[in-house]
């Protein structure tokens, strides 16, 4: 039992060191990018140097703690590095850079075999490559470096102070309390300074040791013994305790405020978030099951007692919406979590190309849901890269073309509603429609001499195997860019739009609902039948009398605002009879020429919905997004708009 107990607790902490690892990892890709302009120069921004060198600090102590030696030592020689910068030992030249950005990828990539169980790297190439710039020889041991006798600690504070010796044995109990490594480390950062935390087998249980030098008296320290802690003075230090070597610098106020903030944070595996939000969603479906049931008992109770009952029932809807934007904030993230990622996408390309190119990100704050950031990653990253593969051009084109010789890629985001709007652009040569139509002997997409609009451009481009490069490099050219980028969008119940003009550039805009698990959806009859469309792919909701309706070329149309508005039944797409007389009503959705109106017998209203995905493979047809009820039992089925109309098209 004691063994299942100490299993469960280890997986959990290496939730959390996985957790911090990302974070600590992100520091290191901004600020390396930070330190960037400072290559060749005598001197390097402190504070950069300062906050790189605690984020391979804390890497290297919690990658001993879960015992990932490659990842501790490559940590700590990077961290050996940036000690040498900041004491001035040595400058930051164009070699040392590029093994800091080689060393931090390598790190990347042990963590993330670590996490994935998979054989973990070679780190030798980036160590030995380090350690030659260091001027370091290898030590044997642990990953510590002395100076004299006298301890310095990871702020380069000399200090005579006593240091102390922490053994934290976690527990249920103190699990309960919601005391756990991370919480216990930030505890004792705020009375000192831990040189040393180590994992130990303690009679057959995991505990941790942390050495702590601080100026605190043990009555001061008497009060830690509340969060399970033993401790008492190391009275003989181990010549092998981890002592940092670095600047003379004093610990910041920013840095002491972070460990301080650090304790109003809580890491909550997603899982139990999704769990939550199942919750929600079954308060949503019992919410529209009441509602049911109160209508039906309308003419059976007096107005007086139906009045109560639709305060309660009003009441009841609007503490469940605020539960429900609760648990949505929880999930939210910014999604400039991806956004600082593609700095470093940037910066390689344009090396390996040639090309200078400048990346603009705004909106970075804007928040979406975590599910949703992580499947994001590779749609952005073909788009990026395309942008620089495709669309920027070489210094020589560009000035040629009165432009400046750096290329932009910008990279914004916000919310409009229920949904968040993420573009990607460049300022480049945009999209040659001549050359797309010289390959159309090949691919056979569209008749050559015809006009090719956004819309359509957008679909040639993202066909599978598509592509306008005969070679393949590195960032481009295989075929496989926008159909990746257009399946992952749409799996995702999002959009992508496409705006591109010859000589100036090209402007990709994704269009996603801030979360796929609840949403606001129009109710419509069709045929007898009743279907959803998500509120936020609906543009507006007309009226339209039969009588308006023109035939063009075996199409209805409508006029709408002074232009044409092509109709599209659902009547028709499902084979439902027609409605022939009376008014119709319509969703209109897209944009631009692309705005079409999806005609429907009636419109029922708007709900709140939970979102069922169907994941049988019988059930899984072009046009349907999912499922939901509205509180009677029967099931109701979601329409993807923009595959209606796809469906409607071929028909």
């Amino acid at each position: 039992m004691a063994d299942e107990t100490s299993d469960n607790f280890f997986n959990e902490f290496l939730d959390d060191y996985f957790a911090e690892s990302e974070e600590h990892l992100a520091i290191v890709r901004n600020r390396l990018l930070a330190i960037e302009q400072f290559v060749g120069k005598a001197s390097v921004d402190s504070a950069h140097l300062d906050e790189l060198f605690r984020s391979f600090h804390t890497l290297k102590g919690i990658s001993a703690m879960v015992g990932l030696t490659p990842a501790e030592e490559l940590a700590h020689k990077m961290e050996s590095y940036l000690g040498a910068l900041r004491e001035g030992r040595i400058s930051l030249l164009p070699e040392g850079f590029e093994a800091l950005i080689e060393g931090t990828r390598t790190l990347e990539k042990v963590i993330g075999a670590y996490r994935n169980n998979e054989s973990l790297p070679d780190i030798d190439r980036s160590s030995e490559l380090i350690e030659s710039l260091t001027g370091a020889k290898p030590q044997t041991g642990s990953a510590a470096e002395t100076k004299d006798t006298e301890p310095v600690t990871e702020t380069g504070k000399s200090t005579t102070s006593q240091q102390w010796r922490f053994v934290f044995v976690p527990g249920a109990v103190h699990a309960a309390a919601g005391v756990n490594v991370n919480s216990v480390r930030a505890s004792l950062q705020n009375i000192g300074e831990i040189i040393r935390s180590t994992p130990l087998i303690q009679e057959g249980e995991i505990a941790f040791e942390f050495i702590v030098v601080s100026d605190a008296s043990e009555t001061d320290l008497a009060g830690l013994e509340k969060s399970g802690l033993t401790f008492g003075p190391l009275v003989e230090p181990s010549p092998e305790s981890e002592v940092e070597v670095a600047g003379g610098s004093e610990p910041s106020t920013a840095t002491a405020s972070t460990s301080s903030a650090a304790s109003a944070f809580v890491r909550v595996d997603l899982v139990r978030l999704d769990q939550l939000m199942l919750f929600v969603s079954d308060l949503v479906v019992s919410k529209a099951r009441l509602e049911t049931q109160l209508k039906s008992m309308r003419g059976s109770i007096s107005d007086r007692d139906w009045r109560g009952l639709q305060e309660i029932n009003a009441a009841f809807g609007k503490q469940l919406r605020d539960l429900r934007h609760g648990v949505m904030r929880i999930r939210m993230v910014p999604i400039g979590e991806i956004f600082e990622r593609m700095r470093f996408v940037v910066r390689d390309l344009s090396r390996e190309t040639g090309k200078t190119v400048v990346l603009d990100i705004r909106g970075a704050d804007t928040e979406i849901d975590k599910f949703l950031v992580e499947r994001l990653m590779d749609p952005l990253l073909h788009l990026v890269r395309n942008a620089i593969s495709h669309g920027i051009e070489g210094e020589a084109e560009r000035l040629a073309a009165g432009k400046s010789p750096a290329g932009h890629v910008r990279l914004r985001a916000h919310t409009a509603g229920e949904v968040v709007v993420i573009e990607i652009s460049d300022d480049g040569r945009g999209i040659d429609t001549e050359e797309i139509a010289a390959r159309n002997p090949h691919l056979q997409l569209f008749d050559a001499a015809g006009e090719i609009d956004a819309p359509q451009l957008l679909k040639i481009i993202s066909t599978p195997g598509f592509s306008t490069r005969d070679q393949v490099d590195r960032a481009s050219g295989r075929g496989v860019g926008m159909d990746v980028v257009h399946q992952a969008i749409t799996e995702l119940e999002g959009t992508v739009s496409l705006e591109t003009t010859r000589g100036e550039g090209t402007l990709f805009r994704i269009t996603l609902p801030l979360t796929l698990a609840i949403t606001d959806a129009l109710i419509a009859s069709v045929g007898g039948h009743m279907f959803a469309l998500q509120q936020s792919a609906v543009n507006e909701v007309v009226e339209i009398d039969p009588k308006s309706i023109k035939i063009m070329e075996n199409n209805e149309i409508v006029l709408y605002r002074n232009h044409v508005l092509p109709l599209v039944r659902l009547s028709n797409v499902f084979g439902y009879e027609k409605k022939e007389s009376g008014t119709l009503y319509a969703f209109v959705v897209g944009s631009g020429s692309r705005a079409t109106a999806l005609v429907v017998d009636k419109v029922l209203g708007l709900r709140e919905v939970v979102v069922r995905s169907l994941t049988d493979p019988l059930l899984d047809i072009k046009g349907i997004a999912g499922a939901t009820e509205l509180g009677d039992g029967r099931p109701i089925l979601i329409l993807d708009a923009m595959e209606i109309l796809s469906v409607a098209a071929t028909n």
